[in-house]
């Protein structure tokens, strides 16, 4: 009987240690939980090279911008803010041809609003952001096909 008693007792701790995912501790919403982002990331993805530059913190405001170039041409262009509003962070975003023209409306913006933060992951509803090192990070972003499903694209950058 004691025997069993220490299986189940050592098989109990067992299951009980707190593994990294149940671990990891989520930060504040606040811009300086995510300056790791700044900097210029180049990576491929659609069939070219990509182009995604993030300035540091300031005011309350991160910005950014963003090229596909294909066969040597700029396919498109993104501009992208990430800000503090009402004790969290969204992120929003603009399309625009290789000629500036814009995707959406005048007044229109791509929204992705916080679910959480963590020390090496910045996830928004549609859109996150994996710190792999200093120098590398990917970014991943659903997009929404004709048929109604979802597709996720994993974008790999490298300062």
């Amino acid at each position: 009987m004691k025997v069993f008693f220490m299986i189940i007792l050592v098989t109990t701790s067992f299951y009980s240690l707190p593994c990294k995912a149940q671990t990891e501790k989520e930060l504040e919403p606040k811009l300086e939980n995510i300056s790791w982002i700044s900097g210029n990331w180049k990576g491929e993805a659609f069939g070219g090279q990509v182009e995604e530059n993030w300035s540091k913190p300031s005011g309350d405001s991160m910005m950014a911008t963003f090229k596909l170039v294909k066969d040597n041409k700029t396919s498109f262009y993104e501009i992208e803010i990430i800000r503090e509003v009402e004790n969290t962070l969204i992120l929003q975003l603009k399309h625009f041809n290789n000629d500036l023209k814009g995707w959406e409306t005048k007044d229109e913006t791509v929204d992705f609003p916080l679910k959480k933060i963590t020390s090496n992951k910045v996830v928004f509803d549609g859109m996150s952001f994996e710190k792999i090192s200093d120098n590398e990070m990917n970014v991943y972003v659903d997009l929404h096909e004709k048929d109604g499903t979802t597709k996720t694209i994993k974008f790999n950058y490298k300062k």
